[in-house]
């Protein structure tokens, strides 16, 4: 198979990653805490045996999450937290303890703090906070310390990753640090309000019609291979 027709193949399987990362994006828009992700190419160039010439191919299995911060909403619920900056809230899940901007959390039915997966939401100690069911007034300072009836009873963990690209998306908002997170000072988080998402709608909708464009570009390229290809070989064998 000719260079050119390696190249644009696996270029237009690179560009469909990238319209679906695209569109998961844009199905996102509404998700508390999610983080926009986009998709990264890159080139290998192999060299082949004899005279032939280089084999040239494109990869995009690499992802980038935006770190950016979403807007911040008020919600006023008692248990919606907002990180303000950077940072991540602890979450314990079955595949280990995993990073989260979404902050909607809710008593389960042990008292602890848990998200929307029903996940408890970890302090900076790495344990699960509880709050008693007796109380009648659950206050968050912005430091992260978790007070019932003016009693302090937890203080909430925000993490840092070791390394912000090492981050991997694990599903939903939910991301494992593959080097490891610390606890960050003097992290700012605000009781009643939650994070959007940090999506935006008219960019996205933009490079899905340029990622659109340049799909149909390679496919009309690959067609025209085709007939070409066709027409050497009916030539051929008259």
């Amino acid at each position: 198979m000719d260079n050119a027709i390696y190249a644009t193949l696996t270029r237009q399987s690179g560009l469909m990653r990238e319209m679906q990362t695209v569109a998961n994006n844009l199905a996102n828009i509404s998700t508390a805490g999610f983080r926009r992700e986009g998709v990264i190419f890159s080139e290998h160039v192999a060299a082949l045996d004899g005279n032939e010439p280089s084999l040239s191919m494109a990869d995009a299995n690499g992802r980038n999450v935006n770190l950016a911060q979403g807007p911040i909403s008020n919600t006023g619920g008692t248990f919606d937290f907002a990180i303000e900056g950077d940072g991540f809230f602890m979450i314990q899940t079955p595949q280990g303890n995993q990073l989260t901007r979404a902050g909607s959390f809710t008593p389960g039915p042990e008292g602890e703090l848990v998200n929307m997966d029903g996940y408890p939401l970890l302090d900076n100690g790495g344990a699960a906070i509880s709050v008693p069911s007796t109380a009648r007034t659950i206050a968050l300072a912005t430091d992260g310390t978790l007070s019932a009836d003016g009693t302090p009873i937890a203080q909430v963990g925000v993490y840092t990753p070791n390394d912000p690209n090492g981050l991997v998306h694990s599903g939903g908002t939910r991301f494992t640090a593959e080097a490891g997170a610390e606890i960050m000072e003097n992290p700012v988080i605000l009781q009643g309000y939650v994070e959007e998402s940090n999506v935006d709608p008219v960019s996205e909708i933009t490079r899905m019609i340029e990622v659109q464009r340049a799909y149909e570009l390679g496919q009309t390229f690959l067609d025209r291979e085709d007939e070409r290809i066709r027409a050497v070989i009916s030539t051929l064998s008259r």
